[in-house]
């Protein structure tokens, strides 16, 4: 028995040798299919996710052994197909487990049950009940959802499952990595995983930019479990050697659009090459753009994609829309009106949005000197501003949030009744993230926008939001889109009539046409 041990303890260092990886290139066919030597190859032997991928193609390896499975789940039979049809649930992958439909009848380990229960917890989202089973499986995973579908628990709470159920690698690098795209949304994540810091003896750590790195680094040289970080303050750190994620195994990548919108790709590649090839990825999305699609096939491998409605971007259909066509010099008329409208109503959080921060100053001073207790945040202002001013208006203490779309992905507060976008966004995406503040998690909503010429050219992607989201249309909006329409048509017929027709050369008797090469 003793001896087999060391047999195998000294084939597995073997196998970690270059060397040998370079011998299978060479006759890889002969000692594959040999039938008295077969290997299995230990991971750590390539030096990318590509190079691995690039040498089970050429060879036709077979399928890995990841020992990813670190808890029991139940495959999927037909009568879950009644589920997915109810709630619009589509899923691309093999093998895929039954969806948590209840938390009693789940395969949740009994601490998991306990801390659900006495959290209140009875019903899971769609993306939960779908996504946990999956994750505790071990399986990669992409999750294509709305904002405020309760993503952030379908991620941690099976982090948190591993880290209690699976052995780890000796060191102090963390055990789980979650990448986000905003400060905000990363404080965001913090506060869920800090609900199983005490409870489950698990180090929780947030890093971003914008503060010192000091108390961040000390920290990270102490050790962490669970490291939440914004990527360019991950590959600082990775850069100047504070930690590394060579014992990584659970990898999320929540708001993935809206991260390679940013540009933060070069960061999210290079921290994907530092994780050991011996790992899980999820990934979590609104959308599934290319840029997405190639970064999954890139890193995740064989995975399992759940979309819950459609892989298009949508708007909330528990959300009210309402469109306000008006001039330029009326715009800040109409705003009163609706804040006046609204405060007869009666509401509970109100969040306005402008694209501007010189203007989100403005507008907070002139809310305050009209009666309105508001508050104001951008890029500008720092951390600390950022984190006071948010606790102000998640606490209740004001109402009234002024914002640029620092604030339109990832702030999660409860009671936001209204948006209102004083300033219409750049793109038809960014109107969808704005107004998804409100009616989150099933609740109702109501936004408010105001448009002017000025913003004709997104009147029809605004039209195709509406259509989809089965609002009404005002005719304003409609008249505004064909006056854009005529317009872009007259200014190309203009165009092409100012373009001098083609005449051919006249004769020149007092100049020699033909080409003279001295």
């Amino acid at each position: 028995m003793q001896s087999s041990v060391m047999a195998l303890n000294i084939a597995k260092k073997f196998m970690r040798r270059n060397d040998l990886v370079k011998l299978l290139y060479q006759n890889g066919k002969q000692l594959l299919h040999s039938k008295t030597c077969l290997f299995t190859i230990n991971h750590e032997s390539f030096y990318s996710t590509l190079a691995r991928i690039h040498f089970e193609k050429q060879f036709k390896f077979g399928r890995r052994i990841l020992n990813s499975h670190f808890y029991s789940v139940k495959t999927a039979h037909e009568s879950d197909a009644e589920y997915h049809k109810e709630h619009n649930i589509t899923i691309v992958g093999d093998d895929v487990p039954s969806p948590y439909k209840d938390i009693d009848n789940s395969y949740f380990p009994d601490y998991i049950k306990e801390f659900l229960n006495a959290q209140g917890f009875t019903k899971p989202t769609v993306i939960q009940a779908q996504g946990w089973p999956i994750a505790i499986a071990g399986k990669n995973f992409v999750g294509i959802a709305q904002t405020g579908t309760g993503k952030t628990l379908a991620y941690l709470l099976p982090a948190v499952i591993q880290l209690k159920e699976k052995a780890a690698r000796k060191g102090r690098g963390p055990r789980v990595l979650v990448l986000a795209p905003t400060r905000e949304l990363a404080r965001q994540i913090e506060e869920v995983a800090k609900e199983f810091q005490t409870l489950f003896n698990i180090r929780c750590l947030c890093i971003y930019g914008g503060v010192s790195r000091i108390p961040q680094m000390e920290a990270l040289r102490n050790g962490v479990d669970i490291l939440i970080a914004t990527p360019g303050r991950l590959n600082d750190f990775l850069d100047s050697k504070v930690t590394n994620l060579s014992r990584c195994g659970y990898v999320v990548l929540d708001e993935a659009d809206r991260m390679l919108d940013m540009g933060f790709e070069p960061q999210i590649r290079q921290a994907l090459e530092g994780v050991p090839l011996e790992r899980q990825i999820l990934m979590f999305s609104a959308t599934w753009p290319k840029e997405v699609q190639h970064l999954a096939k890139d890193y995740l491998g064989d995975f399992v994609q759940v979309n819950v409605g459609s892989t298009e971007l949508s708007a909330n259909h528990n959300i009210k829309q309402h469109i306000h066509v008006c001039e330029q010099e009326e715009k800040m008329d109409k705003f009163k009106s609706i804040m006046h409208e609204i405060s007869g109503e009666g509401f509970g959080k109100v969040l306005v949005f402008t694209n501007t921060k010189r203007f989100v100053d403005s507008l907070t001073l002139s809310l305050k000197r009209n009666g309105w207790p508001a508050v104001g945040i951008h890029g500008d202002k720092s951390q600390l501003q950022r984190d006071i001013t948010i606790n102000k208006f998640r606490s209740g203490a004001t109402n009234v949030l002024v914002a640029t779309d620092v604030a339109a992905r990832g702030l999660d507060v409860d009671g936001v009744t209204h948006v209102i976008n004083y300033d219409f966004p750049n793109t038809s995406e960014d109107y969808i993230h704005r107004i998804g503040r409100t009616g989150r998690l099933q609740n109702k909503g109501v936004a408010h926008t105001i448009l002017t010429t000025e913003d004709a050219r997104q009147a029809k992607s605004l039209i195709a939001v509406l259509k989809e989201a089965k609002q009404e249309i005002p005719k304003e909006l409609e008249d505004l889109a064909n006056d854009y329409k005529s317009l872009k048509i007259n200014e190309r017929q203009s165009r092409f009539s100012q373009k001098k027709p083609w005449a051919p050369k006249k004769w020149n008797k007092f100049r020699s046409n033909s080409y003279n090469r001295y």
